[in-house]
């Protein structure tokens, strides 16, 4: 291990670039914990792994949902094992790992002003759930007001909860690693996002095939339909919330506290770019800033005398 360079690093994962986002994302993952591990064990002195990302399989945009996305995403994951976890993030703004940590005990529903209390999180270690109580930052810690939608959804959940986790397992437990990712399969499967299916052959052939789905089109095997015609990630249910706070006249204190942003950088770049992302919005702002010089009448004034 003390032998492994940068550049090695980037070589292993170029095995990965004709394969999808998500397998470079795991490979890219897996090599992190592995030297970080042996980092902390001292096994070697210095992380070989790229310190950004580089490479490999170029990330999409997380940008917000608009209204419409955001529409046809809840009438998709209705019913499914993903409506909770979707409908808590586009009304809270909470992290993955905060939602997927969360307990009754932090839900507060029968108060004038009905609210969530964020003070626990989560990480996965060999799959299963580690619960923290010791957020990395002192903003982590928040509580969040909830729209009346999430109040009326939360207050039906709760009668029938399994056990002390908003979103839990068929046993009532924290999700493990692998049931968070079938559940937000229930979101992907349901996009027509292009799929490559790879099977092996007799001999070691590698066969491998890549499907379009059609919106409106049934799943082969299942009683649901591709309804989902746009990307869409966990952490783009957080950017929309943000946004939408911030087209709604919040001011950025306000959105950094609600976002549990450590850094008003953060908060002040995403405010940036949704309020001054359309030359419609900043006309006014610029044309004020050049004002046009006082107009020259435009012709002389007319004579009043005429010569023969």
């Amino acid at each position: 291990m003390r032998g492994v360079t940068a550049d090695d690093i980037k070589e292993a994962l170029k095995s990965t670039e004709n394969k999808s986002e998500s397998v470079y994302d795991a490979t890219d993952m897996l090599l992190r914990m592995i030297f970080s591990s042996a980092v902390e064990s001292h096994i070697i002195a210095k992380n070989p792994c790229p310190k950004y990302r580089q490479g490999g399989i170029p990330s999409k945009k997380k940008n917000a949902l608009t209204d419409k996305q955001v529409e046809i995403l809840l009438a998709a994951v209705e019913g499914t094992v993903a409506d909770t976890f979707v409908r808590i993030a586009l009304y809270t703004g909470m992290r993955r790992e905060e939602i997927c940590a969360l307990q009754w005990d932090c839900v507060f529903l029968d108060v004038p002003a009905p609210y969530v209390e964020v003070r626990r999180s989560v990480t996965w270690l060999h799959n299963q759930p580690d619960i923290r109580d010791d957020l990395k930052t002192e903003a982590a810690y928040r509580k969040i007001p909830m729209p009346t939608q999430l109040v009326d959804y939360l207050t039906k959940l709760k009668k029938t909860s399994r056990g002390d986790y908003v979103v839990c397992s068929s046993e009532g437990f924290c999700l493990t690693g692998s049931q968070y990712r079938a559940m937000w399969h229930a979101v992907v499967c349901r996009s027509t996002r292009e799929r490559t299916y790879t099977q092996y052959l007799p001999g070691g052939v590698r066969k491998t095939r890549k499907i379009k789905p059609k919106l409106g089109e049934k799943v082969k095997g299942h009683n649901f339909r591709y309804t989902i015609d746009f990307y869409v990630h966990p952490h783009m249910l957080r950017r929309t919330y943000i946004t939408r706070l911030i087209l709604s006249g919040a001011d950025p204190k306000t959105v950094q506290y609600l976002a549990g942003h450590k850094n008003s950088k953060v908060t002040m770049d995403i405010y940036a770019q949704v309020m001054y992302n359309t030359p419609g919005e900043t006309m006014a702002k610029v044309q004020s800033a050049f004002p046009l010089p006082k107009k020259e009448r435009e012709t002389p004034e007319e004579d009043t005398k005429y010569g023969d």
